[in-house]
């Protein structure tokens, strides 16, 4: 049960409200503090600080300074006035309920709307540095054409001059030959002459081969009109041979994997894509990582120990958009609630874990007792303790040596006996 802070002091101005929280003896950072236009808290556990200020403040210019065990706070008022009073005296505990969870919900707003105007900003900064790379892209690819054209003309310059000199070359050439034309003539003319002489002697000596008679079955002459030229074989034809390969998505080889397990494996994730897809389809902006239930999961936990608890139910509430089956999510996100002081909706996420935490094992006795106490310390919270001692008494079923759990419950019994607990 929290420790209510009592001791406090304030003076005021037209313009302004002073006020002195002594702390002494804890550590505060700003994530204990919670602040909006009409409600101030400071939760250091176990102690508690609420007040429901008389009148609406400026809490984007009002600040609080923490040292020598004090939180000093400067609240500029909206209107100038002076207050009557420091907080509204009212007994009435629904409207206190009220506004309590009025100015949570405000402030669930007000960081919703700083989320789209992050998005909005992060939108525009991309925008902006896509047109800068484009710009960029254009203005080196104007530089390359540019290089290229010069080197064109460079290589076209150089290739006139080569031509021109192979023309004068070729005219050189020409006139060099004119002189030289008479005597390939005459030379020619005696190759042909020796070339016809060479051809007669051997038609003579073929002829007097012929005239020999052959000796033996299976002789014949070189020069017999029946020799046939040798036969080759055709080229080989060109084909194609196709190899098939196993699809292969796991990294065994297909001997040693069970094809029929793994099968279903693949149909269950395919299935289970689809179905995030098609729930999420608004949440196209996020990462690939934000889309895991257990990475949300863990930074829900980081938010909720560095106190900032609006933050760790957002990263909550979307891991059970994404996955509305892990008990751990509605375990958590019952213990923002608690600290924000959302006792309905910590009743009804308890409830939840508790309907998943099936069938009872040893394995999530831990998870039970958690989900017991904490829908216990919302009913007390709401003053329904008989609700409250009912799911006390079945934490203790579950981890019965826990002390700290059974005077909580024996205070329980106190409070609705209307008798004092034992010093």
């Amino acid at each position: 049960m929290p420790v209510w802070l009592r001791e406090h002091s304030w003076r005021q101005t037209g313009s302004a409200v002073y006020l002195s929280l002594p702390v002494r003896g804890v550590r505060v950072t700003p994530a204990n503090i919670f602040c909006t236009d009409q409600y101030l808290k400071v939760s250091i556990p176990p102690f508690l600080f609420e007040a429901i200020l008389y009148a609406p403040i400026d809490e984007t210019n009002s600040t609080a300074k923490i040292g020598n065990g004090i939180i000093f706070f400067t609240l500029c008022k909206k209107e100038e006035a002076m207050w009557d009073s420091l907080t509204i005296e009212n007994d009435n505990k629904e409207k206190l309920q009220y506004l309590r969870e009025n100015a949570v919900l405000k402030a669930h707003e007000k960081a919703k709307e700083e989320t789209e105007a992050k998005k909005v900003t992060k939108q525009e900064h991309k925008k902006y540095a896509l047109e800068a790379t484009m710009k960029l892209e254009e203005a080196e690819r104007k530089r390359i054409e540019d290089l290229k054209e010069k080197e064109r003309q460079k290589v076209t310059k150089e290739l006139e001059l080569w031509k021109k000199k192979q023309e004068d070359a070729e005219k050189h050439k020409r006139v060099q030959e004119g002189g030289e034309l008479h005597q390939d003539v005459e030379q020619l003319k005696e190759r042909k002459k020796e070339k016809m002489n060479k051809t007669r002697i051997l038609n003579e000596r073929t002829s007097e081969t012929r005239l020999k008679p052959t000796k033996g079955h299976g002789s014949y002459s070189m020069f017999s009109e029946n020799l046939k030229e040798e036969q080759l074989p055709a080229p080989r034809s060109t084909a194609t041979i196709k190899i098939n390969f196993t699809s292969r998505v796991f990294p065994t080889a297909l001997r040693e994997s069970r094809v029929a397990e793994e099968e279903e494996w693949l149909h269950k994730q395919a299935e289970a894509r689809r179905v995030i897809n098609a729930d999420l389809s608004d949440l196209e902006d996020l990462e690939e990582e934000e889309k895991n239930p257990d990475w949300l999961k863990d930074k829900g936990n980081k938010m909720f120990a560095t106190g900032n608890y609006l933050a760790a139910v957002n990263a909550y509430n979307l891991a059970v958009r994404l996955n509305n089956k892990l008990p751990l999510l509605y375990l958590n996100r019952a213990a923002c609630h608690l600290k924000l002081r959302n006792l309905h909706k910590a009743i009804e996420d308890s409830s939840k874990a508790l309907e998943l935490l099936t069938p009872p094992v040893p394995d999530n006795e831990n998870a039970r007792v958690k989900a017991y106490v904490r829908r216990g310390t919302a009913f007390c919270q709401l003053e329904l303790y008989t609700e409250g001692l009912q799911d006390y008494e079945a934490a203790l079923k579950i981890d019965p040596k826990n002390r700290t759990i059974e005077k909580d419950a024996e205070k329980i019994r106190h409070l609705i006996q209307g008798t004092p607990p034992d010093s």
